[in-house]
């Protein structure tokens, strides 16, 4: 059995709300649209939604994956929702989002896992809400560019996919995805031309070397904006926590990232791949 290690004081979160809060609730309840705030019980839900930006997750809440770092729900999921487009982007209409983030599960029972879905929502947005920008992440579509390029058609203007740690701890907490898979998906977007975008946790055992390795992996396939954060125990039944990293640590990956080349990024303890996505566009 692994030793807790105590959560350090930087991690302390102010929970906030205020009538934007409130309204940002009612709208997604009021679609039965689902969240990765409230699914993967994000840190900043109370930052974001008190502005008034959520992110999206559409082709349900079930995903086919039980990846040991993530709190959303796994097992057979339902069929999808064929108004769930609609909904996403009447939504986004609502909350009068200049740049909306869109995320899914992975839907592996699906015969084109689920990209045609991602397409007729991207395109639903755009036509609802010509003036708002469009950030997607994406899964793996299990390595299947042909897949990937139904979501780059329907032209978002970013599109991220997540390492989520470095190569060597890939296979404990990553339950199907793989490293190079990843990167090769990465590379086929940036070489189309779209703003490519990856995440990484940290605190989970990686060296200090391991992350400027995947640095270097990520900015050869094409990867532009990377965002670095504190990996946190969602459950019990989620993978430990090996480490809390310093805020000092976070500064200094912030540096080293961008005098590697990335045009942004985003470090620090409680930053996840949607935080602040505004700025990437």
């Amino acid at each position: 059995m692994s030793e807790h290690v105590k959560k350090p004081d930087w991690l302390k979160i102010r929970l906030r709300g205020n009538e934007q809060f409130t309204r940002t609730k009612s709208i997604v309840k009021n679609h039965c649209l689902h969240t990765i705030c409230t699914s993967g019980k994000c840190p900043n839900m109370g930052e974001c939604w008190s502005r008034g930006t959520a992110t999206f997750m559409i082709a349900g809440d079930i995903c086919t994956r039980s990846c040991r770092f993530c709190n959303t729900l796994t097992g057979k999921p339902l069929p999808l929702d064929s108004k769930e487009p609609a909904n996403v982007a009447e939504s986004i209409r609502l909350m009068q989002l200049k740049h909306a983030v869109i995320t899914s599960v992975d839907r592996d029972d699906l015969p084109d896992l689920g990209a045609q879905h991602w397409a007729d929502t991207i395109r639903k947005i755009k036509e609802v809400n010509p003036e708002t920008t469009v950030e997607v992440l994406i899964p793996d579509f299990q390595g299947h560019l042909d897949l990937v390029d139904k979501v780059i058609e329907a032209a978002p203007e970013i599109i991220s996919h997540n390492m989520e740690t470095v190569r060597r701890i890939s296979p404990e907490v990553r339950s199907a995805a793989k490293y190079d898979i990843s990167l090769s998906v990465l590379k086929h977007i940036a070489e189309r031309g779209v703003v490519t975008k990856t995440g990484i946790m940290v605190g989970l055992g990686e060296t200090v070397e391991e992350v400027y390795e995947l640095m270097d992996d990520v900015k050869a396939v094409g990867v532009s904006v990377l965002t670095i954060g504190q990996y946190l125990q969602p459950s019990r039944k989620n993978i430990p926590v090996k480490e809390y990293i310093t805020p000092e640590q976070f500064d200094i990956y912030k540096t080293v990232a961008l005098e590697k080349g990335f045009k942004h990024v985003e470090s620090a303890p409680l930053v996840r791949s949607s935080y602040h996505a505004e700025k990437h566009v």
